[in-house]
């Protein structure tokens, strides 16, 4: 069978991506996946115990994009979290909530220097900002300074430096930036008007997704396996393809890493099933940041709402430097002028080749949360439409 258009990679750029061009723009489309199944890091499934569990991390869908949570509940009907996603830190034994907030603050400190410090943060950043750490450290009052330390000590420095191996200062400012101080009384981890999960789990939204007459999918197998590139071409299992060519993958690996591998921080996870009805007090995700080795310890049956299931699964997160071994996943790409210089050599290497098109947090080396993924993904595959109907 001859393919209008070929994606690779069945996350959820891929998913989106293909359903869009086989749906809207009427193409034929085949899906390539490496794994043996779809979804991409959100793949989920029941575990023996028949706990719905997320096998790489625990995955939240959040946006304000109305167009982008219409689309995807086409596919899914949805468990949106009623209070949105509340995630609590352990400091020491305590559980207090994340990220720092006027209710965290009331909690550290007694009540009249708790009021004291609320006014403070409210005249020098207004009520309901979102306050990076390193700009709130840079403040000149010296009781928002005391404020900043704490959070930098308590939440940020050593979760920071398990989960990246740096210090805070090393990193991105995008990255510090996403978990900010905030100047609120809202817990909520984000701010998203509609959060939750799909009610049936990723997997089948997926597997909804990819079931239109004019997708393919084929998994357990490598791109490089059917496709090659030839200078400002790219073939198909021998002959010339003229159709796109959507790749959501790592770039370095598609080009052999031939100017080094690019830097991830990848993730081990460790899961246990307990024979009790709680393991956290209610709590879905603990953050541990200031002990321990893991960063987190997730409670999925309170992620995703499931009820009726026998004792509790829960799973610890161990961020480690991915090297490209066999079964290591690159999660998070690590941002910095010398890596994105080695990520723009990779890129022109794809210059030429005007049907071949990047997506994604492997291919662009970027973060991105799933709703803006979504919604780039639904703009490529329009933007590909309308090139050939206008």
């Amino acid at each position: 069978m001859m393919y209008d258009s070929i994606v690779i990679g069945a996350g959820i750029a891929g998913c989106t991506a293909a359903r869009q061009l086989a749906e809207k723009g009427n193409r034929r489309v085949l899906v390539i996946e490496k794994r043996d199944h779809i979804g991409g890091n959100c793949y989920d499934k029941p575990d023996e115990f028949g706990i719905l569990v997320h096998e790489y991390g625990p995955h939240i869908f959040h946006t304000d994009l109305e167009e982008v949570f219409c689309y995807l509940s086409r596919f899914t009907e949805w468990n949106l979290y009623e209070n949105g996603h509340q995630v609590v830190a352990n400091i020491e034994g305590r559980l207090i909530p994340i990220p720092f907030n006027l209710n965290t603050l009331h909690m550290v400190y007694e009540k009249e220097l708790a009021d004291t410090l609320e006014k403070k943060l409210i005249d020098a950043y207004g009520m309901g900002s979102r306050v990076p750490i390193m700009k709130l450290r840079e403040n000149k009052d010296p009781q928002i300074q005391e404020i900043a330390q704490y959070v930098y000590e308590n939440v940020f420095l050593k979760y920071t430096m398990k989960q990246w191996g740096q210090k805070p200062e090393e990193i991105n400012p995008q990255v510090t930036g996403r978990v900010p101080v905030l100047i609120s009384y809202d817990n909520r981890y984000f701010q998203d008007r509609y959060q939750g999960v799909p009610l049936n789990g990723f997997t089948p939204m997926f597997e909804r997704m990819l079931d239109h007459e004019n997708i393919t999918v084929r998994t357990e197998i490598h791109a490089k396996e059917l496709l090659s590139f030839n200078g400002h071409e790219i073939w198909y299992e021998g002959e010339k393809f003229e159709g796109d060519v959507i790749y959501t993958g790592e770039l370095d690996e598609l080009f052999d890493c031939q100017y080094g591998r690019l830097p991830y921080r990848s993730l081990r996870f460790d899961f246990e099933h307990l024979d009790q009805e709680d393991f956290q007090d209610g709590h879905s995700v603990v953050n541990y940041t200031v002990s321990e080795e893991f960063t987190r310890i997730t409670e999925f049956k309170y992620l995703t709402g499931q009820k009726g299931a026998k004792g509790t699964t829960i799973v610890r997160e161990y961020p480690f430097a991915y090297s490209g071994r066999e079964g290591e996943i690159p999660y998070y790409a690590i941002m910095n002028p010398e890596n994105e210089a080695l990520y723009e050599k990779y890129k022109k290497l794809t210059a030429g080749i005007p049907n071949m098109h990047l997506l994604g947090r492997l291919a662009e080396y970027k973060y991105y949360n799933m709703d803006a993924m979504a919604a780039k993904a639904l703009k490529l595959a329009d933007k590909l439409i309308q090139s050939v109907t206008v």
